[in-house]
């Protein structure tokens, strides 16, 4: 899930990563505590990662009303509540969550759940509630204290402001939290020697997930709204664990991963720079009536969650998202209700066939339709919604089409009886 409040759910991914620690009730207080922590994480996290931090940490303490309203500022700033009215909207056109559910009360609901500490960019500053839990806290503070690292010798603030190009963003995040996560656990005294052990990286991960049924919330939330917490931190620490398998830790962060393609797939991304599998741009046009109130890119990532929403074999999911090379959706405002506008470029037509036939299952799955087996060969597929008490009709169409020399798969959801909000034929496909 591309999260509108870039990285501050890592205050949630604390608390999962706390089950892999000891115990987590006994309070720290006190600077000396705090100092004693960074002086004890610094060298051990310059010397894991391979890079010398250029100045020192700098580390404040703040109450945990003091963090909550900092969160809640940045929920309700009007960049964040533009991308969390957009983010709301198309999740609820796809079915990925609830017509009902306010994602931005359920972000603040998740984020305030167990605040510890975060890193803030913009003042340089890693900032930590008086009083945590000890073993919580040595975790957030090794954890943030490679953020630290990272803002040092990359710009963390221009990766939070890339709103526009998600996919990419979310790929930069999955490097940043993963390295994070993985290097904490490899500084941990507990979960370090555990990572060198056979299957020791699945088995902490296994504990990480399992660490949600501690955070009612968060284990009550949405699968997508979930799935998308966590990727950060589990699909970005497994990159980062294949990385370092390859090339020197501190080579990572001169060479970011440009999609979740690259986060997910060996092949996208391990291979010659000249070789790398880099997404494509989708341009839709202006629509010709009513107007775009959110656009962005899914990517291979959120392509999954949208096909893994109501397709129960992964294998078919992992398989009908494999082979997308770009994306571009709109989400476009009309007389009659919000419309979903959302085009995929693939690498062949193979590919696009075989997203057209999981998509198109996906939408009747999604809308409770009885099974349509489609004509062999058949390019397009139509499904129409009868009204129900929770909506108005809705119409379904998908298409299958040749873009600038490219398979394109074009989707659309709109309001029964509206025509289509945009003309497909103008949509453009490039590098």
């Amino acid at each position: 899930m591309h999260l509108p409040v870039p990285r501050l759910p890592r205050m949630v991914a604390a608390l999962l990563l706390c089950g892999v620690a000891a115990a987590c009730d006994r309070p720290a207080t006190g600077k000396d505590a705090y100092a004693a922590l960074v002086a004890k994480y610094v060298p051990r996290i310059e010397e894991t990662v391979g890079l010398p931090f250029k100045t020192p940490p700098k580390l404040e303490t703040k109450s945990k009303a003091e963090v909550a309203a900092f969160v809640r500022k940045q929920l309700e700033s009007a960049r964040g509540q533009a991308q969390v009215a957009g983010q709301e909207s198309v999740y609820r056109l796809l079915g990925m969550i609830p017509d009902t559910l306010q994602l931005g009360a359920l972000l603040q609901r998740l984020l305030e759940e167990q605040i510890v500490g975060y890193y803030d960019p913009a003042t340089k500053v890693l900032y930590v509630v008086d009083g945590a839990p000890e073993a919580l806290l040595e975790q957030t503070v090794s954890h943030e204290l490679v953020h630290a690292l990272q803002d040092q010798y990359v710009r963390i603030d221009s990766i939070q402001e890339a709103t526009d190009a998600a996919d990419r963003q979310v790929a930069a995040q999955a490097v940043l939290e993963g390295q994070a996560v993985f290097v904490q656990l490899r500084v941990d005294g507990g979960a370090g020697p555990m990572l060198k052990m056979p299957g020791g990286w699945d088995r902490i991960r296994d504990q990480i997930r399992d660490g949600s049924v501690g955070m009612p919330v968060f284990a009550s939330a949405p699968r997508s709204v979930r799935e998308g917490l966590l990727f950060p931190y589990l699909g970005g620490a497994d990159f980062v664990r294949r990385f370092i398998a390859q090339r020197p830790e501190k080579e990572l962060l001169g060479d970011l991963p440009v999609s979740t393609r690259q986060i997910l797939s060996d092949a996208a991304y391990f291979t010659a720079d000249s070789a790398r599998v880099r997404p494509v741009s989708v341009t839709l046009p202006a629509p010709k009536a009513g107007t775009v109130t959110f656009t962005n890119e899914m990517g291979e990532f959120e392509t999954r969650l949208a096909l893994g929403q109501y397709q129960r074999n992964e294998e078919d999911v992992r398989r009908a998202a494999g082979g997308l090379a770009g994306d571009r959706f709109a989400v476009i405002r009309t007389a009659a209700g919000d419309a979903l506008v959302w085009a995929t470029a693939w690498d062949s037509p193979v590919d696009g066939a075989d997203f057209l036939d999981v998509m198109g299952d996906t939408a009747r799955r999604r809308y409770g339709l009885g099974r349509q087996d489609p004509v062999p060969g058949a390019t397009t597929r139509r499904y129409d919604v009868p009204a129900s008490a929770k909506r108005g009709a809705r119409t379904v169409t998908l298409a299958l089409e040749q873009v600038d020399g490219r398979a394109v798969v074009v989707y659309m959801d709109t309001p029964a009886g509206t025509p289509a909000p945009l003309d497909a034929s103008r949509i453009t496909v490039g590098r």
